[in-house]
């Protein structure tokens, strides 16, 4: 006998959506409550079944009467359509917002989105146990976000150090795994305090850094940019990561590594890239790196206890040009780089050095890359440029992005050749060329006080939030 009434998980399997998910449909209206049985229990029919089929992967139901009349009684509609004036209406200034919890801080990276943008769009627009794609995902906010509301993420990016930045930051760790970091953090302390106490008089014989020649790099990249005793403790440091016992910790003891390399260089800052003299001392980077592992190590313990462990996180190091295979995502969250306003390549290249990465290679790969625009003569970009990248992107996401699902775009403007650029009324004639619908476009005022990384091309006083649906069908 041919089944005719399905359950509720039965109908959330046909539809590869969560029970949650279908129960929170229900909750919302987006579908209207079916019949229930004695027991009181949720029972389907098979049209009511096939509507939510249809309504999940945002197709039309067949042509004949009985579906069709099942799909007007249900008044279906797209996903997540009472989401959007939700969206319109919040105050995505977050003027007085906590950005700096969990693992968000434990890396400086240069013009990240703050996390209460990311956690918003997810909340509204995804449901537990779907997938996120952040294809920048820069320092792995977006994903950190969301993984703490249940659902797995995704992150691309062409630079190696947000891709290692990126996966500790959505590690977990057991016990044992933190005993071990803690226990280099003390190591790394105590030879530091002997090095800062063997500089006084009283004690000139005190064994300095323990490093060998062959651990001291001599590039000319590292000599011009530390002090010796500053590569030397860097070495140590170095080695004493790539000696521990799993990949996973090394990546967290390696970011606690790459937090303070600027810090103890004479570059000025994260965001300037001229000399500065710092009177860094002895032992001081040492005691950094100690601190910085500590925070670390306290701050993914806290990531661990909060986050499902069923939920994962993917970190693919890949240039979206090329149109990576990351499987089907039910929700992109992104914040691409501004064309002309940053150049990360520059910026991370000590680190970078230090790290034995590829800099030249994610410097020809890198999107909006201030040299990039800036460059005189017939090679220099221009906003054709950006568009043609914007064109690869989105054909690349349509794809990959369930239909009738959403993309969304932090954006702000950028200056080329002296022109305002309105990136995002750029961002939306190439989507909408090729068949997104616009949904949203969100201004959103940047903070007076935030520090603005090129100040002479990359200010802006607002950014926009571009909410778009991908009206593809798969074949």
């Amino acid at each position: 006998m041919v089944k005719t009434t399905y359950s509720t998980r039965q109908v959330a399997d046909m539809a590869d959506v969560h029970r949650d998910t279908l129960l929170r449909w229900l909750r919302e209206g987006r579908i209207p409550e079916p019949s229930r049985d004695r027991n009181n229990w949720r029972v389907f029919t098979s049209e009511e079944a096939d509507a939510i089929v249809h309504y999940a992967k945002g197709t039309t139901p067949s042509t004949s009467s009985t579906v069709r009349d099942a799909q007007s009684a249900y008044h279906l509609r797209l996903p997540y359509a009472d989401s959007i004036p939700r969206l319109c209406e919040l105050d995505w200034d977050f003027v007085d917002a906590n950005t700096r919890y969990l693992t968000h801080s434990i890396h400086p990276y240069p013009a990240k989105f703050i996390p209460q943008i990311p956690n918003a769009i997810i909340q509204e627009l995804s449901s537990v146990n779907e997938t996120i794609l952040d294809p920048f995902c820069g320092s792995g906010t977006a994903l950190v976000e969301a993984l703490r509301l249940g659902r797995h993420a995704i992150g691309v990016d062409a630079n190696p150090l947000a891709c290692l930045i990126s996966q500790a930051k959505t590690t977990r760790i057991s016990g044992e795994e933190a005993k071990v970091l803690y226990g280099l953090a003390e190591e790394i302390a105590s030879v530091g305090q002997q090095a800062s106490i063997g500089t006084l008089p009283l004690f000139p014989d005190l064994p300095q850094v323990p490093i060998s020649e062959g651990d001291r790099p001599t590039s000319k990249g590292i000599t011009e940019w530390f002090d010796q005793h500053v590569i030397d403790e860097l070495a140590l440091i170095k080695k004493k990561c790539l000696a521990l016992p799993s990949s996973q910790v090394r990546q967290l003891a390696l970011v606690a590594f790459s937090s303070i390399i600027v810090a103890v260089s004479q570059q000025d800052s994260d965001t300037r890239y001229v000399h500065r003299e710092k009177n860094i001392m002895p032992g001081d980077t040492l005691q950094r790196f100690s601190r910085a592992l500590d925070q670390i190590i306290r701050r993914t313990l806290e990531l661990t206890a909060e986050v499902d462990e069923r939920v994962t996180a993917q970190v693919f190091k890949a240039n979206v040009l090329d149109a990576p295979q990351v499987g089907l995502v039910d929700l992109v969250v992104c914040s691409p780089p501004y064309p002309n306003a940053f150049s990360y390549h520059l910026y991370h290249r000590t680190r970078m050095e230090w790290l034995d990465m590829d800099q030249q290679r994610f410097k020809s790969e890198e999107i909006g890359s201030h040299r990039k625009y800036s460059r005189k003569g017939p090679n220099a970009a221009t906003v054709d440029t950006f568009r043609s990248e914007l064109q690869t992107i989105l054909s690349w996401l349509a794809v990959q992005v369930r239909p009738s699902r959403h993309v969304c775009f932090v954006i702000g403007d950028s200056t080329i050749k002296g022109e305002t650029i309105k990136n995002d009324q750029l961002l939306i004639d190439v989507a909408t060329s090729l068949g997104f619908r616009l949904e949203a476009n969100i201004n959103r005022r940047l903070q007076d006080t935030k520090k603005h990384f090129n100040p002479s091309i990359g200010k802006i006083k607002e950014e926009h939030i571009v909410i778009l649906r991908n009206a593809g069908e798969r074949t």
